[in-house]
């Protein structure tokens, strides 16, 4: 006991020293991303645009994420696959969770000195607004490595045995001087590399309990280190761009918009008048999630956003009328995966603008399919209520009447929102911060509920839960990269172009091909790689270019939600605070449903075509 005790004292207090002042400067970077996109709005509005606040947003934006992820290692907020290491006894689940961390310290050491090479790479590239050279930005990558390779540390001696610290630091080391010494071997297999690594390293990672984000980003870094010449600071690149994307700064302000709107009593008001609704009925209030991230959907062109705008205001009271915890993440992230192709859909855009597709044709074509998928999630939510009976009584009608005139203020948001998107008055990556500006009011001034003591600890912990999910977003980036490198996605087009069959088999082998893809790739990478590549093979097969869009982008949210490796899912449990394990049974009746909606959407084209304009 004395070697586990001896560590604790100085370790905690090194921990506090650090994590306050970085939990702190979180919070006040997720203001200032508020405010400053605020101000562009206003300054637009009134004729005088600040041309310097997207670059602005963007350079806090890097240090947001990299501080949020250091917050939430320090809170062990990251997420990871329990599901094995749940059925261990104590003793190998201590183990396993000091390994966790030595790996996590593994990976980090590994590209601590790759990130402070790019940082400096960037310091020649000045922002034309601005005038700054990068390097500000740019250093958010190494700094937010090191703070989090303390973090890992401290929390490595603060609640381990010194010899499973020890134990934990050496074997990541050992089995990287392993990989090392076998690397002639590696180099020599070609694209067979791509299963050792990226799926045995990373999958493996991922079952045995190591967060998700460090485990991608084991399996990118061992197969570039281990398998090509690569210079390791190119792929810290890549990662860079996968969290610097501007329209991602939507994830910690819906982040905060749901959390303010619990907060200031507009939940309460509207899940009142939902339960009031639909409350007799079995399985109400998961109808109107389905219906809730259909509204929203596409919003924020983040799914992750989405997901934070709407499980606030509507998990409290599921969970208090008996739905489990892993019940409402896997309807969550079923409702992420229908909903892909409601427009404004970033993929879409991303679809249109590497394709040539029309992305009016896009937005058109993307509402049915969506509303297909979604029939199918309703249908499964009827049965797996049927028989139940009603939750609570029928309201009375002017019970319901009155409750909707309380809540009309808050159920407009998605209206405002929505409309503020669609009228120009703001961004898709600017539309959360009127949210927050609305919701602010309407507590204030409605409901009269702001509570100013609570608003740090929420800035805190916008910053956690969004830097927990854009890291795996960063590292997930990495592994597309990989995978573009390999040149799998070119041996991957000839395949699909020489199937026989025609177009109906090329059409069902992409269902599968691109579920896959989904669950390694966010939608917009694999876009980028795949679009170019398969959209002409279906064209010249005779397939509607719309069609294939919504058949492509419906399976690759199937498959981003997909566990074991499917991005979306762990953000959704991130978002339910519920650990993934606990969803997957569940969510895998909800994927059998989405499959089959996709099916239908794949063997009618005309629920992707029939509105298009002749």
């Amino acid at each position: 006991m004395s070697a586990h005790q001896a560590p604790r004292g100085p370790a905690a207090w090194a921990d506090a020293l650090l994590g306050r002042p970085v939990e702190s400067l979180a919070a006040i970077l997720v203001l200032l991303e508020v405010l400053v996109l605020l101000a562009g709005i206003v300054a637009r509005a009134l004729g005088h645009p600040l041309v310097w606040s997207d670059e602005l947003a963007s350079m806090l934006f890097l240090w947001l994420a990299m501080l949020g992820a250091v917050v939430a290692l320090r809170r062990d907020e990251h997420m990871r696959m329990n599901a094995l290491v749940a059925r261990l006894d104590p003793a190998w689940r201590e183990r396993l969770r000091a390994l966790a961390l030595g790996a996590s310290l593994a990976l980090l050491g590994f590209i601590a000195w790759p990130a402070w090479q790019f940082a400096q790479g960037q310091q020649i590239i000045t922002t034309p607004a601005m005038g700054l050279s990068d390097l500000w930005r740019a250093a958010a990558m190494p700094l937010g490595i090191v703070l989090m390779a303390a973090v890992a540390l401290l929390r490595l001696l603060r609640e381990c045995t010194a010899r499973r610290a020890l134990g934990a630091l050496l074997l990541p080391v050992l089995l990287g001087l392993l990989l090392a010494w076998a690397r002639p071997q590696f180099e020599s297999l070609g694209q067979l590399d791509l299963l050792i690594f990226l799926v045995g390293v990373g999958a493996g990672c991922v079952l045995a309990g190591i967060p998700i984000a460090f485990a991608f980003g084991l399996a990118a870094f061992s197969y570039l280190a281990m398998s090509t010449q690569t210079p390791l600071q190119i792929l810290v690149g890549r990662m860079d761009e996968g969290m610097s994307h501007l329209i991602l700064l939507a994830v910690p302000l819906f982040v905060f918009l749901g959390l303010l709107i619990e907060m200031t009593g507009m939940a309460r008001a509207m899940i009142d008048f939902l339960a009031a609704l639909l409350g007799h009925v079995g399985g109400g209030l998961s109808y109107v999630l389905v219906g809730a991230m259909y509204l929203v959907s596409g919003i924020s062109g983040s799914k992750a956003a989405d997901m934070a705008a709407i499980a606030p205001a509507l998990f409290p009271e599921m969970q208090r009328q008996g739905s489990s915890g892993g019940e409402l993440v896997a309807l969550l992230a079923a409702t992420g995966a229908q909903t892909e192709t409601v427009p404004p859909s970033l993929v879409l855009i991303t679809i249109g603008s590497v394709t040539g597709v029309s992305i009016s044709a896009l937005f058109t074509g993307g509402l049915l399919p969506a509303l297909v998928t979604g029939v199918a999630l309703c249908l499964l939510i009827w049965r797996r209520n049927r028989g139940q009976g009603a939750r609570r009584p029928r309201a009375p009608r002017s019970e319901v009447l009155r409750l909707g005139l309380v809540a009309a203020p808050a159920l407009a948001l998605p209206f405002v929102i929505r409309a503020s998107v669609v009228d120009g008055i703001a961004t898709a990556t600017e539309v959360s911060t009127l949210g927050i500006v609305y919701a602010t009011a309407i507590g204030m001034l409605v409901y009269r509920r702001f509570d100013w003591r609570r608003l740090l600890p929420m800035l805190v912990e916008t910053a956690s839960l969004s830097g927990s999910i854009l890291f795996i977003i960063g590292t997930a980036t990495a592994i597309a990269w990989g995978l573009t490198q390999s040149g799998f996605s070119g041996s991957l087009a000839q395949a699909m172009a020489s199937l026989p069959g025609g177009g109906p088999v090329f059409l069902a082998a992409s269902i599968p091909l691109f579920v896959l893809l989904g669950s390694v790739l966010e939608g917009i990478p694999a876009m980028v790689l795949f679009g170019p590549l398969l959209f002409p093979v279906a064209q010249q097969l005779g397939i509607n270019e719309v069609h294939y869009a919504m058949v492509v982008v419906l399976s690759m949210g199937l498959g981003l939600f997909m566990p074991p490796l499917g991005v979306g899912y762990y953000a959704a449990c991130a978002i339910g605070r519920v650990p993934p394990e606990q969803g997957v049974r569940p969510l895998l009746g909800y994927l059998a449903a989405l499959l089959a909606g996709i099916v239908v959407v794949a063997a009618v084209p005309w629920l992707s075509t029939g509105f298009l304009a002749r």
